[in-house]
């Protein structure tokens, strides 16, 4: 079994302080949270960011000042950018940080009611203008899969070659409108995905950590972070998304399984290189 890559989602879009004073909203927040996230143990920064007020925002500049500040302190952590924004955003404005060149970021493959009104959507020019977009800056994707469905888009645009094999997946599991967080779904996912594909999973709230067993023990990776979760345990707010990695870390080591530092997750994910 590989070691185990921890991606920190450490801000998302929608969390508020209102809910979780902790959660990050200025350049130094969030290079500070990212940090807490590394020296505990995660080699991923899946990074949003935001105004100082806390509205999401993929403006370039935000992007590069918060990634610049990150790797002053965090050394050599992969810095995965979100191309999801939020809703409501332009194609091109969602883009945005991939000018920048990270090594990977996020391609969401499909559209999803988010509950209420709100809907994220994905059409299917949009996944392929994304993945284009990716591949030619050789920008590795890291695939958002919130139901069965998507993993046939991926897969079928990897077969006409908008992306390259092997797949990175990112299985978002128990969010509103998505697939359920249990271990049947899991194990419906991770039959479905190429063999060659590595993936990783979100359990989105009181899932988070159910869902991080549940992928460890199976040789998947996992995802923590106040993206998809704001407590540590039932009824208690998580102080910090190093404390969420160290609680991952602990897990893992319950099980034997070792910690992948960012440059062997890179050797995992074979990141800059193209099989096919």
């Amino acid at each position: 079994m590989d070691k185990l890559i921890i991606t920190a989602a450490i801000c998302g879009a929608e969390v508020k302080k209102n809910q979780n004073e902790n959660i990050p909203y200025s350049v130094e927040e969030i290079a500070h949270e990212a940090e807490s996230a590394y020296n505990a143990g995660a080699s991923i920064i899946h990074l949003h960011v935001r105004k100082e007020d806390g509205t999401p925002t993929q403006d370039l500049n935000v992007f590069k000042t918060c990634i610049d500040a990150i790797k002053e302190k965090c050394g050599d952590v992969i810095i995965q950018p979100s191309t999801g924004g939020a809703v409501g955003m332009s194609d091109d404005e969602r883009l945005n940080p991939i000018k920048l060149l990270p090594e990977m970021a996020s391609l969401d493959c499909g559209t999803l009611n988010f509950g209420g009104s709100d809907i994220f959507v994905n059409t299917e020019d949009t996944i392929i203008y994304f993945a284009d977009k990716m591949k030619q800056l050789n920008i590795k994707p890291e695939i958002e899969v919130f139901d069965k469905g998507m993993i046939d888009t991926a897969f079928r645009i990897c077969r006409e070659g908008h992306i390259k094999a092997p797949l990175q997946f990112n299985f978002v599991m128990g969010i509103r409108g998505g697939i359920s967080a249990t271990l049947r779904d899991l194990a419906f996912m991770k039959d479905s995905i190429p063999h060659d594909s590595t993936y990783t999973v979100t359990g989105v709230g009181r899932h988070q950590f159910t869902m991080a067993a549940m992928a460890m023990s199976s040789g998947g990776n996992v995802r923590v972070g106040f993206e998809d979760n704001i407590y540590i345990e039932k009824g208690v707010l998580a102080k910090s998304n190093g404390e969420m990695v160290e609680k991952v870390v602990r897990m893992a080591k319950e099980i034997g399984r070792d910690i992948a530092s960012p440059n062997e997750a890179r050797e995992i994910l074979q990141l800059g290189r193209s099989n096919k």
